[in-house]
């Protein structure tokens, strides 16, 4: 089966799909393709912007997720399972990281153009709920975000997702199964044509 990366900014359309094990692979190299830190804190400076490298996963390759859920920024829960038979963008992203809101506007004006798809935010290691919530406000984002101060939310991708890359975006088709992965900043086109391939594999 033959592996195939591309970088999203200079693609709106994946080429090729991946095996399952390359994502368990991607994890470990998240590091170096965008924010990264070393524990739950607030203000950390210590990441790299990356290109946005993106894998997709063959239906018959895909794994299914276990239940990912928490409480949100602004009240109420998020739980991921509420959203089966649906396809859902999984973005996971920080206050703290500069990447993170280079990204945001991207992110809205996917979540614009994909009316078939809920989106979900997961703010990760993020130690100052104030900020998290501007954030959101700033940024105008109009869907719901798991407040995930401590990163625990994140163990449930453990092998799938790097706990330490900020940002990365996951496209999880209608069997909660993780179709694509983004590593790094993702733009809405990327992200319309990701959405758009896994609905015609449903």
């Amino acid at each position: 089966m033959s592996v195939t990366r591309w970088i999203s900014r200079h693609s709106s359309r994946p080429v090729a799909r991946a095996a399952t094990a390359v994502l368990i692979g991607l994890g470990s190299a998240a590091a170096t393709s965008a924010c990264t830190t070393s524990g739950p804190s607030s203000g950390n400076t210590g990441y790299i912007t990356g290109d946005g490298v993106v894998t997709t996963v063959a239906a018959a390759d895909r794994v299914n997720l276990p239940d990912v859920s928490g409480d949100a920024l602004g009240g109420g829960t998020v739980d991921l399972s509420d959203h089966l038979g649906e396809i859902v963008v999984v973005n996971v992203w920080a206050s703290w990281c500069p990447p993170c809101r280079a990204e945001a506007p991207e992110l809205v004006r996917a979540e614009g153009q994909l009316p078939q798809a809920a989106f979900i935010g997961i703010d990760t290691r993020d130690a100052n709920v104030s900020a998290a919530e501007a954030f959101v406000r700033e940024q105008k984002i109009p869907y719901d975000s798991i407040y995930d101060s401590d990163g625990s939310a994140l163990l449930a991708f453990h092998g799938l997702l790097s706990p330490s890359s900020l940002p990365s975006t996951m496209v999880v088709d209608t069997e909660g199964r993780i179709a694509a992965l983004v590593l790094g900043p993702v733009t809405a086109d990327t992200l319309v044509g990701l959405v758009h391939d896994v609905a015609a594999d449903s």
